[in-house]
């Protein structure tokens, strides 16, 4: 851009003739951030704060689920100062995890593993779920349990946790404040240089609420029908515009919890973009509480908690296995298989999964071409440019193999 403006400025200055005085020199751009520490950035951050989503992301209905703060921003300069936090082992104790470590581009922000490996190589208690969309979770609480208030509650927890990352808040800023790299990017992001783990916290939020999937081939259909969820999409095959239907309606039964406004109400709907299920509920996974997870009944001690967990979006569903709180499920068709005849008898079971005025859990008695057709739909909520985006990926230099 400064070579440019350099042209642009010579050729101005030829055709009006001799300059009178030596003009001032122009300012070259920031350089790019590399350190000792393999740390590379470009010199102009990546565009966080006002990224181009799709018209099904922008009416008022879509707006009303984003839990961003009023003060806690996206800002280009926090998004990117999140980045490297978030790809930084030196956040965990013997500098061997990182955030990314557990939640990992190439596959969704999730992780593969049924649970995920802590600092020293002991297993975490849940599944990791992916942060992908977390800016669109309208109630605004995390983890699976939902005992984080906000995200810039949820995002120092794996930091202090025993056994993923290991430190203490304290710690923690004093890692990050050896790193001759974060003074000049807390500068930018808030002003001085001054590190804190409130700024911590509030940078490595504003990088995940960054990351939103919003180029698959649903969000190409959808556009393509004009808003419209319950049309036929001229993208999709036909056996994917039989799933979609199959998900929509009383047959499949999915929109009624993950499209929590879903039919019979008529478009537009707040959750076409994001199919979130709006709180916790009890899927049915167990019979009984007697269990050695109760989700969210552990956290506010009411029964009627009991075996209730946040669902991640279904959005990149096809990459992020394994699936539920404890990684039980191994493929889509498994899960498919749990809603179309495994779901238990848990006294809190969700009413949408009983038959109409008993408990007992309902069969959808699906064909297999039904549950097919279901999977092949989930499979369109895939963003392959969200696994390789570059503003998502890891700032730090790799060694040449």
């Amino acid at each position: 851009m400064a070579l440019i403006s350099l042209t642009c400025m010579a050729a101005l200055a030829a055709c009006e003739g001799p300059a009178s005085e030596t003009p001032d020199p122009i300012d070259p751009p920031d350089p790019p951030v590399a350190t000792d520490d393999g740390l590379d950035l470009p010199a102009t951050p990546y565009n966080y704060a006002e990224i181009d989503l799709p018209q099904h992301f922008q009416g008022p209905l879509a707006q009303d689920q984003d839990n961003t703060p009023l003060a806690n921003p996206i800002t280009n300069d926090g998004a990117t100062l999140g980045r490297v936090l978030f790809y930084d082992t030196t956040l965990s104790k013997n500098g061997a995890v990182a955030c990314a470590s557990c939640h990992q581009q190439k596959d969704a922000f999730a992780d593969t593993t049924r649970l995920s490996l802590g600092f020293e190589g002991g297993e975490t208690g849940r599944n990791s779920m992916s942060v992908e969309g977390a800016r669109y979770y309208r109630n605004g609480r995390f983890f699976w349990d939902e005992r984080a208030a906000t995200l810039e509650d949820q995002v120092l927890g794996p930091i202090q946790d025993p056994v993923e990352m290991g430190l203490t808040l304290e710690e923690l800023v004093a890692n990050v404040s050896a790193k001759s790299y974060y003074p000049a990017l807390f500068e930018k992001a808030f002003g001085d240089p001054a590190i804190t783990s409130d700024r911590i916290s509030r940078a490595l939020a504003q990088f995940v609420r960054s990351i939103v999937s919003y180029r698959s081939r649903f969000d190409e259909g959808i556009e393509a029908a004009g808003g419209n969820i319950a049309a036929d999409f001229p993208n999709f095959t036909p056996e994917e515009n039989a799933g979609k239907a199959l998900f929509l309606g009383p047959a499949g039964g999915c929109a009624a919890c993950h499209l929590d406004d879903g039919p019979p109400h008529p478009p537009p709907r707040r959750n076409n973009a994001f199919f979130f299920i709006a709180i916790p509920t009890n899927n049915g996974l167990d019979a009984t509480t007697d269990i050695d997870d109760n989700g969210l009944g552990e956290i506010t001690g009411n029964p009627e908690d009991n075996g209730r967990f946040k669902s991640s979006s279904l959005r990149n569903v096809a990459l992020t296995a394994p699936y539920m709180h404890d990684g039980r499920f191994e493929t889509l068709a498994e899960v498919v298989e749990h809603y179309n005849s495994g779901v238990k008898p848990h006294p809190n079971l969700d009413p949408r999964l009983r038959v109409q005025g008993s408990t007992e859990p309902r069969k959808l008695n699906l064909t297999p071409e039904q549950k097919a057709s279901l999977v092949a739909f989930l499979k369109t909520l895939t963003d392959e440019e969200l696994l390789v985006d570059p503003m998502y990926a890891d700032p730090f230099e790799k060694a040449s193999p």
